[in-house]
């Protein structure tokens, strides 16, 4: 995880309520114009950052730039396909990026990406 002031400091990034163990705001994504909502928490041996839209879910390139703001270059993050028995869908445009804290995520050989 980047440090939490660097992480303030994102430009295009709005700060709505903060606590101990994360926080809640906006980031406006200039390129598409469009507005994301997010929930970057750090809690229970994870670093979670929920990122949603109002009527779709964010792409890939909009949970990329999302990643680069909570996240250093050299960290591996993961948004997980669980069993469906583990769905829990409170939000229909939400997608979700995780990371272990202290612990490496193994990833498959380069030649394999």
């Amino acid at each position: 995880m980047k440090d939490l002031e660097k992480i303030k400091d994102t430009t295009n990034l709005f700060i709505d309520k903060e606590a101990s163990d994360g926080i809640v705001g906006r980031y406006f994504d200039s390129e598409t114009t469009r507005m994301l909502s997010f929930i970057f928490s750090w809690g229970e041996g994870w670093e979670h950052l929920s990122v949603s839209m109002p009527r779709k879910c964010p792409t890939w390139e909009q949970m990329c730039k999302m990643k680069d703001i909570f996240w250093r270059d050299d960290e591996v993050c993961v948004e997980y396909h669980p069993r469906r028995t583990d769905y829990v869908n409170i939000h229909p445009f939400c997608l979700h990026i995780w990371k272990p804290i202290n612990k490496e995520i193994p990833t498959p050989p380069k030649i394999l990406v």
